[in-house]
């Protein structure tokens, strides 16, 4: 464990787990468990299913913590208290709320009122407190009218908007969160995503599952990944997340030596921990300044994160950045017109090829992407041995910062389909601004404010 923690003010984590193992009986007709039951002879009527194995981790107090792969339900159910680890440890410091599954606690004859009362008293709440709390509840999830009705006649939106505001409104300081972001409309979603940032800011702790790999990246400070129950990576969300994604997309022949790659980077010792605050160690004192070419190239400003995926008919080359006049650089200008270049070399036939990228930021939430063309429109066969130049125009609407490019080709070879090569952070690139005015966020859209004055009879018109 980080030295680092325990000098904290606040050296307990949040949750820590011990080398958590959770063991089914999986029997393979419903006699069996009354012959096991009976059984006088130690005679095993079941097969045994692991669904954790060994899992240790800590999550330090105020952070967001995201778990991917199999076995995470499971975890977070030990974790929660609905089931108990047939071996192991579990240590919660603080009041957990837990929404594991859409309406979970929720009496389906009860209107919603009555099962926000229902559920305020299970979390151990006296009705005066959850009185209190009530108006907040309905302001936020947006369903007033119908509160009166009983729950088996929401849609599975209205569960969701019910279930997130009785979550994000009654006092806690510990919230897991089982995929449940995964309905709702867009408006809704970033709703609860704002709450939950606003909770994490006050201090709050987060254990967070999601299927959408850009969402942990852009949301979690740390990342677990589990596969087949058991923990093979641990540490900040987008290195750990990058591993689960090269796993899932990686060759089923390839994936047993990966794992050994990545139990032997994790090791037999408790993966490290972030302090309280959340902060890294402090730069140092003499930072060498980046080397600067005249053509707009930064010597040092490239990627210590890159990613080659597994390549199946192709292999991605000489990613760059090109200007205007074909110079390669790597910092730019706000507003600008570039070329993101890449070359591509088939060592293998393929069918339906398209050419694409993706542009991410440094904590990897994806800004947006494009294809060649479309899927109706892809380059039907390519034979081993071409070789392709793919090249995307792109405008630098973007606030000042570092961001990062993906490069990949996708098709078909032979019974596979999905990403033929694919290289995550292949390019680096600073964005630098001309223009003496703020912006905020990573998208600059160009705004162009005009202001009035119209408290005086002189109106005066001024443009920032």
């Amino acid at each position: 464990m980080d030295d680092s923690v325990s000098s904290t003010c606040d050296a307990a984590p949040a949750i820590s787990v011990r080398d958590v193992r959770k063991i089914y009986h999986v029997y393979k007709q419903p006699v069996d468990r009354l012959k096991q039951a009976l059984s006088l002879t130690g005679k095993k009527y079941y097969r045994e299913f692991h669904a954790l194995k060994g899992v240790t981790f800590d999550v330090p107090r105020g952070q967001i913590v995201g778990v991917n792969g199999s076995g995470k339900s499971t975890l977070l159910q030990a974790i929660a208290g609905c089931l108990t680890p047939s071996a192991g440890s579990i240590q919660v410091n603080g009041r957990v709320h837990a929404l594991l599954e859409l309406g979970a606690g929720f009496n389906p004859q009860l209107t919603g009122r009555e099962n926000i009362f229902l559920n305020g008293s299970i979390y151990g709440l006296s009705r005066e407190q959850v009185a209190e709390a009530y108006p907040r509840i309905v302001e936020f999830s947006g369903i007033a009218s119908f509160l009166d009705q009983p729950v088996r006649t929401y849609s599975s939106g209205m569960y969701v908007r019910l279930a997130f505001a009785m979550q994000l409104v009654l006092p806690k300081e510990i919230l897991i969160v089982d995929e449940a972001l995964a309905v709702g409309d867009e408006l809704f979603q970033r709703k609860c995503f704002a709450a939950l940032e606003a909770f994490h800011a006050e201090g709050g702790t987060v254990l967070f599952v999601s299927h959408a790999a850009s969402l942990v990246k852009s949301l979690c400070t740390r990342a677990v990944f589990l596969d087949q129950g058991e923990m093979l990576a641990c540490g900040d969300s987008k290195t750990v997340v990058d591993d689960y994604q090269k796993f899932i997309y990686m060759e089923p022949g390839k994936r047993q030596q990966f794992r050994e790659e990545l139990r032997a980077q994790l090791g037999t010792t408790v993966a490290p921990v972030a302090t309280a605050s959340g902060e890294g160690p402090a730069p140092a004192a003499n930072v060498a300044k980046p080397v600067l070419r005249e053509d707009g190239y930064e010597e040092g400003l490239k990627p210590e994160s890159t990613l080659v995926y597994d390549e199946i008919a192709a292999r991605i080359s000489n990613a760059r950045i090109e200007s205007a006049t074909g110079k390669r650089v790597n910092r730019i200008t706000a507003g600008n017109e570039y070329v993101l270049c890449y070359d591509a070399t088939f060592h293998r036939d393929a069918d339906h090829v398209l050419f694409g990228t993706v542009i991410k930021t440094t904590q990897g939430l994806e800004l947006g992407g494009t294809a060649h063309e479309t899927l109706f429109r892809s380059i039907a066969s390519v034979r081993a041995g071409a070789s392709y130049a793919a090249r995307f125009r792109f405008r630098a609407s973007l606030h000042p910062g570092v961001y990062y490019f993906n490069c990949g080709v996708t098709g078909s070879c032979g019974d596979q389909h999905g990403f033929l090569a694919r290289v995550i952070d292949a390019v680096a690139f600073r964005v630098e601004s001309a223009l003496e005015r703020g912006v905020t966020g990573p998208v600059d859209f160009g705004f162009a404010p005009s202001i009035c004055e119209t408290t005086g009879a002189n109106v005066t018109s001024r443009a920032a």
